[in-house]
């Protein structure tokens, strides 16, 4: 039985990796799309594959760091569907890299308005409509970096996601009492477009491979059945939780 049947959800950084598969597994489970990135052709074809499948989808491109962005994605749901029921605050960057006493300021800054501020935006925008339906799902995606492990020359992109888990914990005792849940996704090493900028080589990536308790990393569609969790009903008890889905990564020490 699909779990998200007469649910509508915004997925953010849909264009490839987790945001994408993660659309696609919503559609299947039920759900009506509206979908953003900031490559509008890489989510054409995504809206394409979702109604060639049967699925309802639309998109609009767009920056998350950008407010009225995030008012138009709650618009078009609205608009579009009737209502948001969740809200997959995925988009994301690595950011800046190097040793804090690299690190510029813009780069500090822009990192950290993208994983972060891009977050609150959205959620600013998404609690209203959630809560005109008595309820909702929040979920953004955290990490391990700087919640379980430091990880050298990520400064900016471990404080921006270890925030995430902050803003989560408020949101999710904020609104709790509305019906609205709020989780954090904290992904281990997965094989997307930003997971193949840092495993770059074959020694890379078994470097990557071998932090993982699994001695593997994920595929973008497993990180996207914890995202499914978190946006039904069978998580209906859990919120301002960080869940690991990571592959044993936060506790492997072999």
């Amino acid at each position: 039985m699909q779990s998200l049947i007469g649910k509508t959800a915004i997925v953010t950084g849909a264009s490839s990796g987790i945001g994408r598969a993660s659309a696609l597994l919503f559609s299947r489970e039920g759900a009506n799309l509206v979908v953003t990135a900031r490559r509008r052709s890489e989510l054409d074809d995504l809206v394409r594959e979702i109604t060639a499948a049967g699925g309802s989808a639309v998109a609009l491109a767009g920056n998350v760091v950008d407010e009225n962005h995030a008012q138009s994605l709650v618009a078009m749901a609205v608009d579009t569907f009737g209502g948001l029921d969740i809200a997959f605050n995925n988009a994301g960057t690595l950011g800046v890299m190097g040793p804090v006493d690299t690190v510029s300021l813009d780069g500090w800054t822009e990192t950290i308005s993208t994983n972060l501020t891009s977050a609150f935006l959205g959620a600013k925008y998404q609690v209203p409509a959630m809560t005109e339906r008595g309820g909702g799902s929040l979920i953004f995606t955290s990490t391990f970096v700087g919640h379980t492990a430091g990880m050298p020359g990520m400064s900016a992109y471990a404080a921006s996601k270890a925030g995430l888990i902050g803003l989560v914990q408020v949101l999710a005792v904020e609104h709790g009492p509305l019906g609205i849940r709020a989780n954090a996704l904290l992904p281990g090493g997965t094989d997307t477009p930003m997971g193949q900028s840092v495993a770059n080589s074959p020694e890379a990536l078994a470097f990557v491979e071998g932090l993982h308790a699994l001695k593997r990393i994920a595929r973008p569609d497993e990180i996207a059945r914890t995202a499914l969790y978190l946006a039904s009903d069978a998580s209906s008890f859990t919120t301002g939780a960080a869940i690991a889905v990571d592959g044993g990564v936060s506790i492997n020490r072999t």
